[in-house]
């Protein structure tokens, strides 16, 4: 990232307050690992860390620790979701920014996404494809030079020739050419070892596939397979020996059960899962992150004429209506679910609201906000470090006015934020 922009964005960033020993009297605090609200409870958070949890409210010994309030709140970990493009919001323009936007104007608009969104008391966040700004955008948020979510970023999401993600589709044929695995366009297993490897190289912490069409690329296709088995199998091994969690894009059956079977961490979207599809996820532990907020915003906005692509349109009102429905049987069906939202077509900072749809369609609150916290974790194999509020893990906690168990929309009004134990937001 050129430095007079690293220069810029680092005057956007400001802390609440400096880390040292901080007490959070909680009213109520989720145990994520007992799947349980405890009453009246002292987090003692030491620098990044939290150093205690301890039983009722207890008053430090020095002068020199800061005490907070929570009393009236339910406390739980740093929400975390698992499907968001942090670069980029919907618009009008959105397909004509490709042609007007230098990297610098992409990184500088995306400040405010990464403030809104941990300001929603998303303190991680698993960004799956971007233009390569996801990468410098996770580094400044790391170094303390802008506010912003914990991002692991997959950097440029995987496609094949046409598919889903091939970054010319829509373009005129002079300006198609023809990307290949540098820029994330892959036919056959050996394009997709390198693919994976060019991922690594540019800086990427996981690997998303293409695995079908999709609703907002302009193409035809919703939700035909677009990769190969053997391409698959290719791109999920090459992942696992660079130590990369991945993830499918699918909205069709066959595509998702190809990813399934070649051993894929989780399942975007999965708005045509079948029941043979579920009952592999179940035998092979694959996770479902449903983005319902995404299907419901499409679905919405392709009713606006000119908002999307005439090609997409019809897409968006077939798929978007559907994924909550899907949610719905795969929670019941018993698949693994880790909370995501595909942020970024719907707005940044309305994260929440996907708590609220997935309650809709049969989730118990409590296993919505589980499915948000030490789900992600484990799912991203950072469950040492964060998931769940308990001694040595990083101090990344949120909380909310009132109880959330009896009113999920609570969930849209965090009012404290903290992540690694700077408060950035203390309402």
């Amino acid at each position: 990232m050129p430095k007079y922009l690293l220069f810029l964005i680092s005057m956007s960033c400001s802390y609440s307050t400096s880390a040292q020993t901080k007490y959070l009297h909680c009213g109520n605090l989720i145990d994520s690992k007992s799947k349980k609200v405890q009453k009246e409870m002292t987090v003692i958070t030491k620098d990044k860390i939290i150093e205690q949890v301890v039983k009722g409210y207890i008053d430090p010994e020095h002068d020199d620790v800061e005490v907070f309030d929570l009393k009236s709140k339910t406390v739980m970990p740093g929400l975390m979701d698992m499907h968001v493009h942090i670069e980029h919001e919907s618009n009008k323009k959105r397909y004509e920014e490709g042609f007007r936007m230098n990297e610098a104007d992409v990184a500088l608009k995306a400040i405010s996404y990464c403030t809104k969104t941990l300001m929603a008391g998303f303190t991680t966040v698993r960004d799956l494809g971007g233009t390569g700004v996801n990468v410098s955008l996770g580094n400044a948020i790391a170094k303390g030079h802008i506010n912003g979510p914990r991002i692991y970023t997959a950097e440029k999401s995987l496609a094949t020739t046409g598919g889903h993600a091939d970054p010319s589709n829509g373009l005129r044929a002079d300006l198609m050419g023809d990307p290949g695995p540098k820029e994330g366009v892959i036919n056959g297993p050996e394009d997709a070892f390198k693919a994976v490897r060019q991922r690594y190289k540019n800086g990427a912490d996981c690997i998303k596939i293409t695995a079908t069409g999709g609703v907002l690329s302009v193409a035809k296709d919703g939700s035909g397979p677009q990769f190969s088995q053997e391409e698959v199998n290719a791109v999920v091994q090459a992942a696992k020996e660079y130590g990369f969690t991945t993830a499918a894009h699918a909205h069709g059956a066959e595509g998702m059960k190809r990813a399934v079977l070649a051993g894929i961490t989780s399942i975007e979207h999965g708005t045509k899962m079948t029941e043979e599809v579920m009952e592999l996820m179940i035998k092979k532990g694959t996770y479902y992150v449903p983005t319902i907020a995404a299907g419901k915003f499409v679905a919405e906005k392709a009713k606006i004429k000119g908002f999307y692509p005439d090609v997409v349109v019809p897409k968006a009102l077939e798929i978007g209506p559907k994924i909550q429905e899907t949610f719905g049987k795969a929670y019941k069906k018993g698949v693994k679910i880790a909370f995501g939202t595909d942020s970024g077509v719907s707005p940044h900072g309305d994260n929440a609201k996907e708590f609220i749809f997935m309650h809709e369609a049969g989730m118990p609150v409590i296993e919505a906000i589980l499915s948000a916290t030490i789900s992600p974790a484990e799912m991203l194999k950072i469950d040492d470090k964060l998931g769940t509020i308990e001694a040595g893990k990083l101090a990344d906690i949120i909380a909310v006015e009132g109880d959330p168990l009896e009113n999920v929309e609570l969930m849209l009004n965090v009012n404290f934020v903290m992540k690694e134990g700077v408060v950035y937001k203390n309402n």
